[in-house]
């Protein structure tokens, strides 16, 4: 009988013992399987991925800006670093990356699979790795970025700030900016701000990356190439560059101040389409007056004072059909071939519905409802620069392997030519002028001039001050950009910048651009100046009255 009861006091407890374990399998498999597999200290998934070393990431001159070094704590025993201390705002683009389950951005992301080692790797590759424990080394990326643009585009977005006045210019931080080389297409800075710290989101913090995530700023963005913003008169540009091409307008055609139907009016108001199409535009928005008292003036000095009814007038002569097919060529409203994916410009209503004649008026000068990236502002802008010819913009220059060897090279690649070269002639014409004689020369004030025709670089220019909608039902400050190139003979460089909210582009930006071309040409490129403008321009060819 002893035995019996020992067996079944024995038994109840295997019994038990089974159940409690049971229990805790239950609980660690299915209850906290999900939170266990998703925490990014958990190793477990680097047996299987082999632990790779990552490739490393340089900017165009080999300049190191990312690699991964041994680690006692982090995951798969390798943390990824940042060395963008001076360039802060490239953490964006470069992205982030803590371990092969928690995720990546940028050209972490969209590179992965290079700096992972996981293209051109061979089953020989592999066995001979596995049989010398040794892990699988990614591939390094070489950007057509250079550090030295970069680092002069951020020191001057900081700086070069003029002081707001609360009517005209707002303090903001925010902003983007996109330095180029029209004639090869490659991307040689991109300014994002607010932006945040890779290292800390890499080693971790996930407190710090769940408040990136939440912030309403959102640092975590690549403006660049994921924001749209209303263009405002840097789309005057767009609108020129297919009046001229298509032959619908020309930079001598007239606009008087006489309120003759028969004649295309300067400072209106015009009526522009008929029935529900009807819109009125005029004299507000003119932008001409009251300095311009004789009539008439034609269209180059429309541009150079960025007069929004003349442009109105511009756009609906064109037409719809017309203005659209050009906005198509510079990949408005389609996607950009890039090496990140880029947001896609919109020029017509998201409804699937045509372009009206009266929203055609209003996009011409940049508002209504265009909603444009700073990337696509530059495809406009570099065509132009490159003699009417678009290139493919690049930010991956090449990728060379654990061995030295060169797996792949950019090179430059045509997208077409949205405008002739007489076209473009006529359109950087137009924008010497605005530098000379219009808008991006003068400010409201003395103390908030752009200072874009004190370079002795010759910069050509458009400003642009888009009009956003009330916010609660108060204004807030337009959305400020300036489009550039230097020098004006022969661009070598194209500048796009914008700052949000912060009001006139030129006294917004316009120091900014000025101070970084000023640099870049004489410190890095180190080229010639431009010959000194002559002072009798702006009267010799009626641009200022």
């Amino acid at each position: 009988m002893n035995i019996s009861n020992n067996i079944r006091k024995l038994a109840q407890l295997f019994v038990v013992f089974f159940i409690a374990l049971s229990a805790v399998l239950v609980y660690w498999q299915v209850v906290v399987a999900q939170q266990v597999t998703s925490n990014i200290h958990n190793n477990r998934h680097c047996l299987s991925d082999s632990a790779p070393v990552r490739g490393r990431i340089f900017d165009r001159n080999g300049v190191l800006l990312a690699e991964s070094k041994p680690s006692n704590v982090a995951v798969c025993g390798y943390q990824r670093y940042y060395y963008l201390k001076n360039y802060p705002s490239l953490a964006s683009l470069i992205g982030y990356y803590i371990s092969p389950l928690y995720g990546s951005s940028g050209i972490e992301h969209q590179y992965d699979d290079y700096l992972s080692g996981r293209v051109g790797v061979t089953g020989l590759n592999n066995y001979i790795n596995q049989t010398l424990h040794r892990p699988p080394v990614g591939d390094d990326i070489y950007l057509t970025i250079d550090v030295r643009m970069q680092a002069l585009l951020e020191k001057y977005f900081d700086q070069a700030v003029p002081p707001p006045d609360g009517v005209n210019i707002f303090p903001s931080d925010r902003g983007s900016a996109i330095i180029a080389n029209p004639h090869t297409g490659e991307i040689l800075a991109v300014l994002s701000r607010p932006t945040f710290d890779p290292n800390r989101v890499a080693s971790g913090d996930l407190q710090y990356f769940s408040s990136l995530e939440k912030d309403p700023e959102q640092p975590l963005l690549e403006r660049p190439i994921q924001s749209t913003y209303i263009p405002g008169s840097t789309y005057k540009t767009m609108t020129l560059s297919a009046g001229l091409d298509s032959g619908s307008a020309h930079l001598t055609d007239p606009f008087y101040n006489d309120h003759d139907p028969t004649h295309p009016q300067a400072i209106g108001p015009v009526t522009i389409g008929s029935g529900e199409e009807t819109e009125v535009f005029g004299p507000v928005g003119n932008n001409l007056e009251p300095y311009t008292v004789h009539f008439p003036v034609n269209l180059r000095y429309g541009y150079t004072h960025s007069d929004n009814i003349i442009f109105a007038q511009v756009g609906a002569k064109m037409g719809a059909s017309t203005w659209l097919d050009y906005n198509n060529r510079f990949y408005v409203g389609r996607q950009i071939p890039f090496d990140l994916p880029v947001k896609v410009s919109t020029v017509t209503p998201g409804n699937g519905q045509s372009l009206k004649v009266n929203q055609l008026a209003e996009n011409s000068f940049g508002q209504g409802i265009d909603l444009i990236t700073p990337m696509q502002m530059t495809m406009i802008d570099n065509s132009i620069a490159n003699n009417g010819q678009l290139m493919r913009p690049t930010l991956v220059q090449k990728i060379v392997d654990p061995d030295g060897a060169t797996v792949f090279s950019a090179s430059p690649q045509p997208l077409g030519s949205p405008i002739s070269d007489n076209t473009a002639s006529q359109v950087r014409d137009a924008m010497y002028g605005v530098v000379q004689c219009g808008s991006g020369r003068f400010g409201p004030t003395a103390a908030l001039a752009p200072q874009l025709d004190t370079s002795p670089w010759a910069i050509i220019a458009k400003t642009g001050t888009g009009q956003v909608p009330l916010v609660n039902g108060k204004t807030i400050g337009a959305e400020a950009w300036l489009l550039t190139q230097a020098p004006y003979q022969n661009p070598q460089l194209t500048i796009v910048a914008m700052r949000e909210n912060a009001g006139e582009g030129g006294s917004a930006v316009g120091p900014m651009v000025t101070h970084t071309y000023n640099d870049i040409f004489s410190k890095i490129m180190k080229i010639p100046t431009s010959p000194p403008a002559d002072p009798n321009y702006c009267a010799t060819t009626g641009l200022l009255q």
